[in-house]
């Protein structure tokens, strides 16, 4: 495995169908053609990832999006106007030239174009829209830096080193209905956000399995993790827990405190949170991670979703 910033070495990889991971704005992705579904069956492979769990494409420009997708709705043009490049996913009808691996056989694909100038040379330079889930192993803790994407998958063919992530949590993935758009995962970009271009489809019915990240646990350490919304079970631990803090009311008596954010930014907490949980999971002394909640208003509820799915096979 290399690690460089050499985006022309990663292109060529790319077209020769290893794997690559990448600097987003959201989180790193784990790269290949997504034209080629034997580079990327070795995408499911390397993250173990279940093979019923689509991927996202990432495009570089709307020229490479007409290829991709079986529509003329002008409100995906609409959206991409306004969004992107950007943490926006939207899951599209798919054309010939989408392999069924990357939407594991489902008629839609997600797509989205990042707003990282890295992601964005290495796509062009590739020529080809790049598949990429976050670069870990399935269900665990999504990586916001080049060591976290080393420390979860070693034997990854070559990691695009950009730093760290400036959003911090993955795209909102969006579907459009004859109503409007829904919401599949929640992410930076809100609903409020979305509604100043379409209405919010609240009536049709969602299928469990139409984007990533719709399973109720994943990004999880491998260490406990509960959310100190109840106090019953964490309490006792507290001499070796660590604590993700967000007002700094709940600070005392931890072994280790991060203080995710000095202003009570919910931005912040998007930004640092899995990489805190990261810093737990690869410290000894910690043997219980608690994280504080937050209000579920604007960013707060994709954070949220986060947690939840974090805690969710701990919390059972």
């Amino acid at each position: 495995m290399e690690r460089t910033n050499n985006i022309e070495t990663a292109a060529k990889y790319i077209q020769e169908g290893k794997l690559v991971a990448f600097p987003t704005e959201t989180v790193y992705g784990l790269g290949a053609n997504g034209l080629d579904p034997m580079a990327v069956a070795k995408i499911f492979e390397l993250k173990e990832r279940p093979s019923f769990d689509p991927l996202i494409l990432h495009i570089a420009s709307l020229d490479q999006l007409k290829e991709l997708i079986k529509t003329t709705d002008e409100r995906v043009y609409q959206l991409a106007e306004k969004f992107w490049p950007g943490p926006l996913t939207m899951v599209l009808p798919k054309s010939e030239r989408v392999p069924d691996l990357v939407t594991s056989g489902l008629p839609t694909v997600g797509i989205r174009m990042p707003a990282n100038p890295i992601a964005l040379e290495l796509i062009s330079q590739s020529g080809c829209p790049i598949a990429a889930p976050s670069a870990n192993k399935f269900g665990r803790i999504s990586p916001t830096t080049a060591a976290h994407v080393q420390k979860q998958l070693p034997d990854v063919d070559y990691i695009l080193d950009g730093g760290k992530t400036t959003v911090g949590i993955e795209s909102t993935i969006i579907r459009l209905t004859d109503m409007g758009f829904q919401i599949l995962r929640n992410g930076i970009i809100t609903r409020e956000e979305l509604e100043t271009v379409l209405p919010c489809d609240e009536q049709s019915a969602i299928e469990s399995m139409e984007a990533p990240g719709m399973l109720k646990s994943h990004y999880s350490p491998r260490k406990k993790l509960l959310l100190a919304d109840d106090t019953a079970n964490w309490q006792a631990d507290l001499s070796k827990a660590g604590l993700i803090s967000f007002t700094g009311k709940l600070e005392n008596g931890f072994h280790k405190v991060i203080r995710i954010s000095q202003n009570e930014e919910l931005k912040d907490y998007a930004v640092n949170m899995f990489e805190a949980m990261h810093t737990f999971e690869d410290d000894d002394s910690i043997e219980l991670i608690i994280a504080e909640p937050v209000p579920e208003t604007g960013i707060g509820i994709a954070i949220m979703d986060r947690l939840r799915k974090a805690e969710y096979d701990w919390r059972k």
